[in-house]
């Protein structure tokens, strides 16, 4: 019974969090026929402001890092964020029924990293007297970005193929016997098509925000501008988008009808999945440099968690065609709270495997 009442206390506690209870909020308003509308020149400034804020904040924590020594965990960190998207690729994006687009949004979402849960993850190990390497803060932006381009990159080509199945290709050439698009003498196949969409994932609106602010946390001071003005209103703005998102996402909640066992499954069993991912790039950083057992916890915190800040608003930018009943739902609405209620288990699996002496 005890187990039953944290799982529906961190439910609970969920649902009373801003960003999912704007996204709720925008749903009631669809619902209700309300004719709220948010321009779209405001969303996209809205967008360009918190990617810029989410940069600045992950290249400012990988500037004050030993880079030396996260260097190797780093490479984890990356590793792990496309293996998790590549396993959505696996099994999500393949179940009847279930849009490849969305698929592939949700897996990005599953690769990327909740700041809130890596913060209750260090607050847990700090309760427990375990010790962490003072830069796991700055190991996050690795795994985010990793995850959400790999994810942006895949749907995009798996967009490209259908479109080019269907007899025109992406750029409007006409298409063979219904087979692969009629390359003229000198025009790239297979992997020019992979370079054109890595392109032009680099230069969409919302990954350019994203790496401008991450140069610009690395490469200078921007403490001052961030403190002043990213900061204070990062919060508000993200809670306007949750409502456009749930706006959005009422609007499309019918697509999701005969699949959503799909997502629930998803949901309840990706962040065990995926934290077990994480446990082991973390054990293989510390055999190779020493990191320490709390940095192998984190990092299966880190695995088992979902983006609630930034992948909601670069997968909404690059990917709008993606479902957020879909991708957010699942993983504010569900996976948080598992990889939330899981922290205990990465702790109990460090002292079986490492100790924590």
């Amino acid at each position: 019974m005890e187990t039953v009442s944290d799982i529906a206390s961190s439910i609970l506690n969920q649902f009373q969090k801003p960003t999912l209870a704007f996204l709720i909020g925008g749903m009631v308003l669809a619902a209700a026929r309300s004719r709220l509308e948010v321009p779209e020149a405001i969303y996209k400034f809205i967008v360009a402001l918190l990617l810029l804020k989410v940069g600045m904040s992950a290249g400012m924590s990988v500037r004050s890092a030993d880079l030396m020594a996260l260097l190797v965990p780093a490479v984890m960190a990356i590793a792990v964020g496309v293996g998790i998207v590549l396993l959505g690729t696996v099994t999500l994006t393949r179940i009847r029924g279930v849009a490849p687009i969305d698929g592939y949004a949700t897996a990005g979402l599953f690769g990327a990293v909740s700041a809130s849960t890596l913060a209750a993850g260090m607050a847990v190990l700090e309760t427990e007297g375990i010790a962490y390497e003072g830069f796991i803060g700055a190991l996050y932006p690795f795994m985010d970005v990793a995850a959400l381009i790999t994810a942006i990159v895949l749907a995009r080509m798996a967009t490209a193929r259908r479109v080019a199945a269907a007899g025109v290709s992406p750029d409007g050439t006409m298409v063979l016997g219904g087979g692969r698009p009629a390359a003229a003498p000198g025009q790239p196949g297979e992997p020019g098509l992979l370079k054109t969409i890595l392109l032009d994932t680099v230069r969409s609106p919302a990954i350019s925000a994203l790496f401008l602010g991450l140069a610009i946390g690395l490469l200078s001071k921007p403490e001052s501008v961030y403190q002043s003005f990213y900061e204070p209103l990062f919060r508000g703005l993200l809670s306007i988008l949750m409502l456009i998102m749930g706006m959005e996402a009422w609007a499309r909640l019918s697509e999701l009808r005969k699949v959503a066992h799909a997502y629930l499954v998803y949901g309840l069993s990706a962040p065990i999945i995926h934290g077990l991912v994480g446990f082991g790039a973390g054990l293989i950083a510390h055999h190779l440099t020493g990191f320490s057992p709390g940095g192998v916890i984190l990092l299966s915190v880190m695995a088992a968690s979902s983006s609630d800040i930034s992948g909601p608003p670069t997968l909404r930018g690059a990917l709008p065609e993606a479902n957020p009943s879909a991708y957010v739902g699942t993983s504010t609405g569900i996976g948080t709270p598992i990889a939330i209620l899981s922290i205990p288990l990465w702790v109990a699996l460090a002292d079986l495997t490492i100790g924590l002496g």
